[in-house]
């Protein structure tokens, strides 16, 4: 189809352990924060891994406006929030013709398991009648999403996406589907989880839980370290955003997604790299032109070398800069690739690479030229960054966010045809 809408970020929202709101998420990024701490939100002393990234002190109160904490679970704290600073960060005042199209797509591993958690307790402890109403009425997934368009008054697509850890780019890719479509000329995108006993164990019982903190790309690495928070973009239609004078972060070039058809938990590193090429195709770049990857990077054995060896098969020996943020804040389940956009943005607005930390020694099997910005973030023009998210069940997705130029969109109708 002809792509004459161009889709922009102009405000970004996020709840995280190393900060709240942009600035100090940005801030906590540059200075090699770490997030990771003991667990508080479960009692895990039976756990062999008791660290988690959590947002301590989280208060959704002091952030909403609309919704009544009380009546939502955790998971939809975090979106709710994460959006209302995201709409406050674009300066965006939506008329009710706007808002009728406006939407929140919103991805997610693990949902509300944290009532989950409570209602499992609370059947242990006294049998099903003893299930509170209260609890489960936070439970359904589609709450996350809801709590958005409630909190901000939008009427357009509301729904959430459950592909796990690479939920929340296939939510930006969605998101903008509709703007380009001309369907919405404003959009909210990202994902959101939180901490849990239910999500801790399963990756305890895989073996996939680090030994202490994450230290992606590192030969010692061990493991994940579950985390949590929220991370939203406003999406907008390039005309709309510059009618009204907004602060535009970056462009969002394309995204691709591909699924292994492989193996429930064990990467494929053929479908990755075509998933990134895919991604370069739907946005118009080749892979000489990408300046900084932000990497899925959970900081597992098997997935950091296959990433590392699908990053190959695309860039060769011409690799750019690749680095895990979740080595600050752990792994955020379904909002990981929304801080992983947001971080993206925020390098190409001012310059600079996101590093990664508790590095030691970068693992010699990735091979010689691969720069994983250890020893602290660093300066460097960024044009174009590449956003992984890849998730269990294969599902890969990459979202590419470009400076804002004044090229034509991808398949934009040229004099004598289209390309």
């Amino acid at each position: 189809m002809s792509r004459t809408r161009r889709v922009v970020v102009t405000g970004l929202g996020c709840v995280s352990s190393i900060g709240t709101g942009v600035e100090e998420f940005t801030a906590g990024i540059k200075a090699g924060r770490s997030g990771v701490t003991p667990i508080t939100s479960f009692d895990s002393s039976d756990f062999p891994a008791r660290l988690a990234g959590e947002v301590q002190d989280f208060d959704p109160a002091a952030i909403v406006r609309v919704i009544d904490p009380d009546d939502w679970g955790r998971t939809a704290h975090f979106a709710a929030a994460a959006a209302r600073l995201a709409v406050e960060d674009a300066g965006i005042e939506l008329d009710e013709d706007t808002r009728a199209t406006t939407g929140a797509i919103i991805g997610t591993t693990n949902g509300e398991a944290p009532s989950v958690d409570t209602l499992t307790q609370q059947w242990l402890d006294g049998g099903p009648d003893t299930l509170s109403a209260d609890v489960v009425r936070k439970i359904p997934a589609g709450n996350i999403a809801a709590a958005v368009s409630v909190e901000l008054d939008l009427y357009g697509e509301t729904v959430v996406i459950p592909t796990a850890c690479s939920a929340a780019n296939y939510a930006i890719g969605s998101a903008a589907d509709k703007i380009i479509s001309g369907e919405s000329d404003v959009m909210l995108a990202g994902g959101a989880d939180s901490v849990n006993r239910f999500t801790h164990a399963g990756f305890q019982s895989l073996g996939a839980v680090a030994d202490g903190v994450p230290r992606p790309f590192d030969e010692g690495r061990s493991g994940i370290v579950t985390a949590e928070g929220g991370a939203v973009l406003v999406l907008e239609e390039l005309g709309h955003a510059q009618r009204r004078g907004a602060h535009i972060y970056a462009e969002l070039l394309g995204y691709g997604l591909s699924c292994d058809a492989h193996h429930i938990v064990h990467p494929d590193a053929e479908s990755i790299a075509d998933c990134i090429r895919r991604a370069h195709a739907n946005s118009g770049i080749e892979a000489a032109d990408v300046d900084y990857v932000c990497a899925h990077g959970t900081g597992t054995p098997t997935n950091d070398i296959t990433e590392i060896t699908a990053t190959r098969l695309v860039f060769g020996d011409e690799h750019p800069p690749i680095s895990s943020i979740k080595s600050m804040l752990g792994h955020t389940m379904g909002a990981a690739s929304g801080f992983g956009a947001i971080a993206c943005c925020k390098a190409i607005e001012e310059s600079f690479l996101p590093p990664t930390s508790n590095l030691r020694t970068v693992d010699p099997a990735f091979g010689e030229g691969i720069d994983v910005v250890g020893g602290g973030a660093r300066s460097a023009e960024v044009t174009v960054a590449q956003n992984h998210g890849f998730a269990f069940g294969g599902n890969n997705a990459i979202t590419i966010f470009g400076a804002l130029s004044g090229r034509e969109p991808v398949g934009a109708a040229v004099e004598g045809g289209e390309r």
